[in-house]
């Protein structure tokens, strides 16, 4: 399989991606001749990582019979000082919330998600250290 997307400069250093049917923008800082139009690519990338693992987790909650009514993702990042000032480190922190929640059954979901299910993740992996951790609200 091949997926295709495309990415067109807007300007100064804003650029527009186009995925399917929906258009992406991303931009710089103004500190680096940036004007705040849209993310810049970094986060996104991380962003993509929290949702296809959250896909994949929700996913698999529902077949575990988890009735999980919420799920944030907060991810920190830790990025190198000098270039290419690539992600280092990256650190997941699974919040859910639901009735009667197994915490051996949602650890399992996110392992299953990491190890096996999220491509992004997958990709990820050799070049960053990726750890992660649930919450049970």
């Amino acid at each position: 399989m091949e997926k295709q997307i495309s990415v067109v400069w807007k300007g100064d250093m804003a650029f527009e991606a186009q995925i399917d049917e929906y258009k992406v923008m991303m931009d710089a800082t103004p500190a680096v001749g940036g004007k705040h139009l849209g993310p810049t690519p970094k986060p996104l990338l991380m962003a993509s990582m929290g949702g296809c693992t959250g896909m994949d987790v929700v996913s698999l909650a529902k077949k575990m019979r988890q009735e999980v009514e919420s799920l944030e993702i907060v991810m920190k990042g830790s990025i190198a000082d000098e270039h290419p000032m690539k992600y280092e480190a990256i650190h997941m922190i699974f919040q859910f919330t639901g009735k009667d929640l197994d915490a051996e059954k949602l650890q399992k979901c996110v392992d299953m998600s990491q190890d096996k299910y999220c491509g992004v993740a997958a990709t990820l992996k050799g070049a960053v250290k990726l750890t992660y951790e649930i919450s049970i609200k």
